[in-house]
């Protein structure tokens, strides 16, 4: 991972952008303590406190694709004021689709520092959403105080905040009982993951087109950088998640190819199928390669875009970066040849 940790302690915005979003990660986490706090007649065993904010939280790499966000605004040409109003957006939005995913997909990954008697993984995520509700709310009249926005605006980002992710999670509903029916996965990768996952990297366009007066022409390319570059991530969370999609009935564009063009392989992988996280992708290479390679040439293309833009990495840059993300993805054993 030493290009992306170079980009971000060396280049000038993704340095300045990791800042930002370590200081707006800190100010949320400040923002949630009086919200965390039981009343002070509540019998100890029930005690609910906030907890502090994880070592690790600010750290490069737990904070890539954040930060990335955060560089766009700089590209962008936002002010400092609005660019960091809408980076303690972005820690909200990643605090409530983290929530969210935690709950679906029964995992516990870290939302906000709180302590719960008990393991607490459920309550945990419910009192991370109604928090975060909260301080958006107070965050968004605070900005208009300021004069960063004016109330009408304040106004259509809170209806905007939770109405950008209504595809998302009509999609995600979609799943909840288990597919019976695999799709092509030419409709996997252009429909569903585009609403799965691809409409949240491009949620950081959500506040600048309801407030930015004029948008500058490479906002085009910045938004196709980073479909490119989540879309392209999302082919290998697929890859590495075929075993526990397959368990949970989930879309999965690997499971999907193999159903339309190997359906026994399929059949025998489901037989054979132990636990979910089986790395299942290591008996198929002859499937899961080319789409690995398209996931890759799509990572490359989205980070090249936003090198283009003024990031600060070049072609082979970007090329070095796509393939540094496979231990991030968990999925440093995966040969793409």
């Amino acid at each position: 991972m030493a290009t992306w940790q170079t980009l971000f302690e060396t280049g000038r915005i993704a340095r300045d952008a990791l800042r930002e979003q370590q200081d707006c990660i800190r100010e949320v986490h400040a923002r949630l303590a009086p919200y965390l706090a039981s009343p002070t007649n509540t019998p100890a065993t029930y005690e609910v406190h906030p907890a502090p904010l994880p070592a690790d939280s600010l750290d490069w790499n737990k904070n890539i694709f954040s930060t990335l966000f955060q560089a766009v605004y700089h590209l962008m040409d936002v002010p400092a004021p609005r660019r960091l109003l809408y980076g303690k957006l972005i820690h909200l939005y990643r605090i409530w689709v983290t929530s969210a995913d935690n709950l679906l997909d029964d995992e516990d990954k870290h939302v906000i520092a709180v302590a719960l008697p008990g393991t607490a993984r459920v309550m945990r995520q419910v009192i991370a959403v109604m928090a975060t509700d909260r301080v958006l709310a107070e965050v968004l009249n605070e900005a208009v105080a300021q004069g960063a926005i004016s109330a009408d605006q304040r106004d259509a980002l809170s209806c905007e905040s939770l109405r950008c992710l209504l595809p998302s999670a009509a999609q995600e509903a979609t799943e909840e009982g288990g597919i019976t029916v695999r799709p092509p996965p030419e409709e996997v990768l252009n429909i569903i993951h585009r609403l799965k996952t691809g409409l949240l990297f491009n949620i950081v366009f959500v506040a600048p087109d309801i407030i930015e007066p004029l948008l500058p022409a490479r906002t085009i390319h910045l938004r196709q950088g980073l479909m490119d570059f989540g879309l392209g991530c999302q082919v290998f969370d697929d890859i590495r998640d075929m075993a526990r999609d397959l368990l949970e009935q989930r879309h999965n564009v690997v499971l999907s190819a193999l159903a339309h063009s190997a359906p026994a392989t399929l059949e025998q992988l489901t037989r054979q199928l132990r636990a979910p996280d089986d790395r299942l992708y290591s008996g198929v290479p002859a499937v899961v390669l080319p789409l690995a390679r398209q996931g890759f040439s799509q990572m490359v293309a989205g980070l090249r875009a936003l090198g283009e833009a003024g990031l600060g990495c070049d072609g082979a840059q970007a090329e070095s970066m796509a393939r540094a993300m496979l231990p991030t993805l968990d999925l440093e054993d995966l040969r793409l040849g």
